[in-house]
């Protein structure tokens, strides 16, 4: 168990000092969600939901957006680099090697899911960008580059869940009528 809180507290650490300011409150928004979803998660599951996005607290190993094809491409190469992050400090806070291993793998599948236990990390990590950070993404980067993060964002996350995100409100209307042109508020926009 210690090792585990040891985990937690550097995973936490790191976090903290990312200059996306909305980073540690995603961090723990993914757990909290997590958590509401399957309430008996494993240690693998909360250190992947604590860790999932890592890459972006380290400047010297963030990897960028610019030079990929596509955001999936870049996407796919930031939960790999996060998972390696992860894996060093699992490591070196002695977590057990089954541990490790399938909370690397489940951040390496955060953002594309797969299998049962990926994917509820992958609907976490979704429901935390839509209450934690989508109100500062969209000061930073503006209504269209917002508008398709969201329908990104919406999209990966399961049919049955989606109805989630229609409960959330924004203190900027113009978030709000973003928000509910791109997830509607009755048949689901993307079927």
């Amino acid at each position: 168990m210690e090792s585990i809180r040891c985990a937690e507290q550097r995973i936490r650490a790191a976090v903290s000092g990312s200059k996306v300011p909305e980073d540690p409150g995603h961090a723990e928004g993914t757990l909290r969600w997590l958590l509401e979803l399957v309430p008996d998660a494993d240690d693998a599951l909360r250190l992947a939901a604590l860790g999932h996005d890592i890459d972006r607290a380290i400047e010297a190993q963030r990897v960028r957006k610019n030079g990929f094809a596509s955001f999936d491409e870049f996407k796919a190469a930031h939960a790999s680099n996060s998972a390696e992050i992860l894996a060093a400090i699992l490591d070196d806070c002695g977590v057990s090697e089954a541990t490790r291993i399938e909370a690397c793998r489940l951040v390496r599948l955060h953002e594309t899911g797969g299998d049962e236990r990926s994917d509820l990390l992958k609907n976490a990590d979704a429901l935390s960008f839509f209450q934690n950070n989508i109100a500062l993404y969209f000061d930073r980067n503006g209504p269209e580059e917002t508008k398709r993060r969201a329908k990104w964002g919406f999209s990966r996350l399961s049919p049955e869940l989606r109805h989630l995100v229609r409960q959330f409100r924004f203190e900027s209307e113009e978030l709000n009528s973003l928000v509910q042109s791109v997830i509607g508020s009755g048949k689901d926009p993307l079927e």
